[in-house]
């Protein structure tokens, strides 16, 4: 039976994705008088794994906002320090008390908690719409140029007319698969296994990454409870399932013994999801009438936690630089290829840095090749108060940082 068609809707702005990337540029856009449409597929926020980071870099765009105070109202926990243990041996690589932030800190958030609150700000403006269920199904193109988007819903099939769609769907993005566009893979060495443990009084405060022979444990502090990623070499999940869920209970009781007592909790594989790591970019981002942004545009490792700000700092730049050509209806390609090539530079060196990363101390750790031991980068790193400063610049900060422009500012 085919789907009932809904009155099709007509929007200057059409964005598929309701993640960090699509909400912020929904927001920015909406402030400054723009008539925008946000397609989110699901019916909420809530989901399995979605990063919960925001670096100094997105709390500083918050502060610009004039939205900082109440952001931090919401439960966060706050990391001034980024540190590594290998084995029992602790380094601290990353010092955020020194940058030239409002927030000198990551706050930990969960990402529902955060795309909820950019969606109740942006309901506050009249141009701003979100529909929420309304999955994307094919891009309409005409004359070589992408015009809109199909999207089923409950009600029935919504065809989405935009002089812009913005494709804002993630790494498996529909909206760049059926565009055509070229995505460049780089590679990753590892999958991430995202599972919750208790957190009980007396655990330590701090969020940290444990290193092991053949092992790596990265501990979230949510407060009451521990979110953890456990790295696996890629590929090996099924290996991993033959072995027993009491081999992984051994490894994470190995990197962190504090968690001994509670890892029996993990008493089924469907408490555990597999998070399959990709870094990749597209070579073009854009055609007439489509701009890709956030992992749609670049999926970025899980290194450092800096994927959701990358894509906050593609949604500033793209409010910044097409607000007035949307406005205006003068909207062509050079504006979107001003967009690529002012996030292509920071997109390029943090992946290729985060690479560095996966196969000189990452890959090495998973494969257990050597003794457990910092590499050499990260001893020097521990040892200079600079660099440790510097490293706390590239994860928090990042390359070529973006800012509100007005008229986004709230009176």
């Amino acid at each position: 039976m085919a789907m009932e068609r809904m009155e099709p809707l007509s929007t200057r702005c059409c964005i598929v994705g309701g993640g960090p990337a699509g909400m912020m540029l929904g927001l920015l856009l909406a402030r400054a008088g723009i008539e925008v449409v946000v397609l989110e597929k699901h019916a909420d926020f809530l989901r399995d794994f979605r990063g919960d980071t925001l670096h100094p870099s997105t709390l500083e765009l918050m502060h610009e906002l004039g939205l900082l105070e109440e952001l931090l109202k919401l439960p966060h926990q706050e990391i001034t320090e980024l540190k590594l243990w290998f084995g029992t041996t602790e380094l601290t690589v990353g010092d955020f008390t020194h940058l030239p932030t409002h927030c000198r800190f990551i706050a930990l958030m969960p990402q529902w908690d955060f795309l909820d609150f950019l969606a109740r700000e942006a309901r506050r403006c009249p141009t701003f719409g979100l529909r929420m269920q309304a999955e994307v199904t094919a891009a309409i193109e005409e004359a070589g140029r992408i015009v809109g988007v199909r999207a089923d819903t409950p009600d029935g099939e919504l065809e989405v007319r935009a002089d812009l769609v913005v494709g804002a769907d993630g790494r498996h993005s529909t909206v760049r698969q059926g565009a055509g566009l070229a995505v460049q893979e780089l590679g990753a060495p590892l999958d991430v296994l995202w599972f919750r443990l208790p957190r009980f009084s007396g655990d330590p405060e701090e969020t940290a990454i444990r290193f092991g022979s053949g092992q790596l444990l990265v501990l979230l502090n949510r407060g009451e409870y521990w979110q953890a990623g456990y790295g696996i070499a890629k590929g090996s999940m099924e290996e991993l399932r033959a072995k027993g869920l009491s081999q992984l209970h051994r490894h994470i009781a190995e990197l962190a013994p504090f968690v001994r007592d509670r890892v029996g909790e993990l008493d089924d594989w469907d408490k555990i999801k597999l998070l399959t790591v990709r870094v990749d970019r597209l070579r073009h981002w854009c055609r007439p009438g489509l701009l890709c942004i956030g992992d749609a545009a670049h999926a970025m490792s899980p290194v450092g936690g800096v994927g959701i700000n990358l894509a906050i700092q593609d949604a500033v730049a793209a409010a910044n630089l097409l607000t007035e050509p949307l406005r205006t209806r003068t909207l062509a390609e050079t504006h979107l290829l001003r967009v690529q090539r002012r996030r292509e530079l920071p997109t390029r060196v943090i992946q290729r840095l985060q690479i560095l990363i996966q196969n000189h101390v990452i890959a090495n750790v998973l494969a257990g090749r050597g003794r457990l031991a910092p590499p050499l980068l990260l001893r020097v790193i521990g040892r200079l108060p600079w660099f440790r400063r510097l490293a706390a610049r590239l994860v928090g900060i990042g390359i070529r940082p973006e800012h509100i422009r007005p008229p986004a500012r709230r009176a």
